[in-house]
């Protein structure tokens, strides 16, 4: 099923605080020692900072262009149009999406300008300081400890992967399921909007060389080696500030940019580790659109899955104005009814969700050929 085992949505939260990084989030705790022996593993990468992207749906509003892929075809659309046709047939103004496709386009640039620079997307290779070798493997080995214990389907995919790819996808995925725990772990009830500033700060340093423990130190020795910018992790941060101060969303291009934010983030953080083939004649930007369009769809399944669930926590993660049109009131979702308007209102959100797996199934074999098995 195309690339869904790779980037299931954001991570789930039912892990407990294992990773011992909430209260230095909140109150800035010092590090130890072992994690200020880590620090320095990232020091040592010359050529950080790299960017990249995502976007759009629906494929019947296209522009067409000549020659390329099938895929190239249907991505390539006017940035001054965002009408889209929801799965009844209406036509509603998406600025969402196109607040993402900006973003696809500058990772496309990224991966594009390396490409001509380098001729391939290949890790870069290793320089390593003396002493710090085992301590960069040890971190990578506890970001695959993490994805066993925690995501046994993602981690058997990994497993697909050449060694490098592997490792980064683990440091990837480790980061993610940290960023999540924020708001949805244990310790939700007390991060603030302070917490996930200083976790953003964070960030920024881990982008930068400096690390603050020893999974962070792991993924700053991946984005120094892949074309990764970091402007996915931070709109992934952005999506626990809305889950902080927003239940409801009034219409689709609301929840659309929600979905970007903690899943479809994570196919645009995971394409430049996987690369792209090299025979692939569609254009850059539509590979990240289908990866995109794979986040986007994984987190619309999860939250048709999880109504009752969401609701039982006060939240409802569906398009207020669809519900409305519909018949159905939030009160109904509270009370979990089960009529026939939600039956009609739920095919047409699978329905939906669907299209944006049909988009993203396209994507799989544009792919590096190294990356195709574990899909």
């Amino acid at each position: 099923m195309s690339l869904a085992l790779l980037w299931v949505v954001s991570p789930n939260s039912e892990v407990s605080n294992c990773f011992g990084f909430f209260e230095s989030v909140r109150e800035g705790k010092s590090l130890t020692a072992r994690d200020r022996n880590l620090m320095c593993m990232a020091r040592f990468k010359n050529g950080r900072k790299q960017r990249w992207n995502s976007s759009s749906l629906y494929s019947d509003l296209r522009h067409s262009c000549l020659g390329g892929s099938e895929l190239e075809n249907e991505d390539k659309f006017s940035v001054l149009s965002s009408m889209v046709a929801n799965p009844a047939g209406e036509m509603v103004v998406v600025l969402s999406e196109q607040k993402v496709y900006d973003v696809v386009l500058k990772q496309a640039a990224l991966v594009e300008k390396q490409l001509r620079s380098s001729g391939d997307l290949d890790v870069k290779p290793e320089i390593v300081v003396p002493g710090t070798l085992s301590l960069l493997s040890e971190a990578y080995d506890r970001c695959g400890e993490v994805c066993a214990e925690y995501a046994k389907t993602f981690y058997l995919g990994t497993l697909l992967m050449t060694p490098a790819r592997r490792r980064a996808i683990w440091a990837i995925y480790v980061w993610c399921r940290r960023t999540d725990e924020l708001v949805d772990g244990p310790n939700a009830s007390h991060i603030t909007a302070t917490a996930l500033d200083r976790w953003e700060s964070r960030l920024e340093d881990l982008f930068q060389g400096r690390p603050f423990d020893m999974l962070d130190a792991a993924l700053s020795d991946t984005v120094a080696k892949f074309p990764i910018d970091i402007q996915p992790f931070k709109d992934m941060i952005e999506g626990m500030r809305m889950d902080l101060r927003k239940s409801r969303y009034k219409n689709f291009d609301e929840l659309y940019l929600y979905c970007y934010y903690v899943a479809g983030t994570v196919g645009l953080m995971s394409v430049p580790v996987m690369g792209i083939a090299p025979e692939s004649h569609a254009m850059t930007e539509s590979v990240y659109n289908a990866a995109l369009a794979l986040g986007i769809a994984n987190q619309l399944t999860n939250i048709l899955r999880d109504v009752g669930e969401d609701a039982r926590r006060g939240r409802i993660y569906l398009p207020q104005d669809e519900l409305a049109q519909a018949g159905v009131s939030d009160d109904d979702i509270f009370a979990g009814k089960v009529t026939d308007k939600w039956r009609k209102f739920m095919k047409n959100q699978i329905k939906r969700a669907r299209m944006f797996f049909d988009k993203a199934e396209k994507g799989v074999i544009e792919l590096s050929s190294a990356s195709r098995w574990p899909k």
